[in-house]
């Protein structure tokens, strides 16, 4: 199992066949487990758990007791295969057709962590095994569930040893459509609110008698959608409100219902605070409750607030990696959805790098093999010129 590790297709296949869809770990820890403690990394597996949360298997793993200790997060975990009958290849299987690999997990992203731990591997192998500073994996089962006891306890369990984190790369799939297009240098705060709107339940053909909280709610959800919290920022995309769920607690169609709900969520940027975008959600209700005469509550949950990593050592190297090994100059963006970035950047300076996205929670998730092998290769540079800046630093 040594070998496999520095080879970051077989790594992925092997990923791939472990069937690790949130919480279940299924043996994929233990694939990388096996591939790093060979080269010396210190592997350590934590459960954490939580009330009404499953419990959840994380790994950390380091190689070297310097600093810096440049860290790479990512997660075994997938989302579910869908119908499998539609799969062109099984989700499961790691199988290889005309020079793709297809698998849940392949892009998302079993396949970058193959790739960064095949580059460290092969940097070790360079360096007399031994890193200018330190190597860490941080490695979650809960990036596509709850996110509670996953990277966000990783990182309160290092605090509490005393571990650092100097820079980390998220290998989340950042590329719309070519290995080395985007670097993800931030993204925009995620808050879910759940609207509830009371009424009076009554007979249809009695109006009069009942209070009907169907209508109010559109007018309050209504005004919650067409109100432009403001038109972006230099660094980010418009903050947008969308609502996802509309329901009552009815199912006939002659009574009134007794309340009804909304659920939205709202994707801020860096001109906004959790907070403030709390506060004019309950602004816009109760405008619009007023006009109609609406009783309503609101609560709001969400674990990611808006961050942003300026151009620097972590940035520049990056790019300079990504130039090197493609020819390309990536762009630097923070569009999309969230990440554990969310929780690692209150640590330490954090960007994301990784695969191609396009085909990512789909049926027939695939990555070309020149995909693993270009992004490896820039992972392995990233490396070497990380370290050998510390080095001169410290000089």
């Amino acid at each position: 199992m040594s070998q496999i590790g520095r080879d970051p297709v077989a790594l992925a296949q092997a990923l791939i066949r472990c069937p690790s869809v949130t919480p279940e770990e299924a043996g994929a820890l233990t694939v990388l487990a096996e591939a790093l403690e060979p080269a010396g990394f210190t592997v350590q597996r934590m459960i954490f758990s939580e009330v009404g949360t499953p419990d959840v298997e994380n790994l950390y793993a380091r190689i070297g007791t310097a600093g810096p200790n440049l860290c790479f997060a990512g997660h075994t975990d997938v989302v579910p295969p869908g119908d499998e009958a539609q799969w062109t290849l099984p989700p499961f299987g790691g199988e290889i057709r005309d020079g793709v690999l297809y698998g849940r997990g392949a892009v998302d992203m079993k396949g970058a962590i193959a790739c960064f731990v095949a580059a460290a591997l092969r940097y070790l192998d360079a360096h007399n095994g031994k890193p200018a500073g330190s190597i860490s994996l941080l490695i979650t089962g809960d990036e596509e569930g709850p996110s509670i006891n996953g990277t966000a306890k990783v990182l309160k369990w290092l605090e509490a040893r005393g571990e650092r984190l100097d820079a980390c790369v998220v290998g989340e799939p950042t590329n719309p459509h070519t290995v080395g297009e985007e670097i993800k240098i931030g993204r925009r705060g995620s808050l879910n609110g759940e609207l509830v709107v009371y009424g009076k339940q009554g007979h249809a053909a009695y109006p009069h008698l009942a209070d009907n909280p169907v209508p109010k709610l559109a007018r309050i959800i209504d005004r919650l959608s067409t109100t432009p919290l403001d038109e972006g920022t230099p660094d980010f995309e418009p903050s947008s409100l969308q609502v996802t769920v509309i329901s009552v607690p009815n199912t006939a169609t002659n009574v009134i219902p007794s309340e009804a709900r909304a659920k939205f969520n709202i994707r801020y940027n860096d001109l906004h605070r959790r907070p403030d975008i709390e506060a004019w959600v309950r602004q816009q209700c109760t405008a619009a409750a007023n006009e109609v005469g609406a009783r309503w509550s609101v609560s709001f949950s969400g674990t990611g607030d808006v961050f942003l990593t300026r151009p620097g050592p972590l940035v520049d190297t990056m790019v300079e990696a990504v130039r090197q090994v493609t020819g390309r100059e990536p762009r630097l963006t923070t569009g999309g959805g969230t990440s554990d970035a969310r929780f690692i950047q209150a640590y330490c300076p954090v960007i994301e790098f990784g695969l191609v996205n396009e085909t990512i929670h789909q049926v027939d998730e695939r990555v070309p093999l020149d995909d693993l092998h270009q992004l490896t290769a820039i992972y392995e540079r990233f490396l070497a010129e990380y370290f050998s800046k510390a080095v001169a630093n410290a000089s």
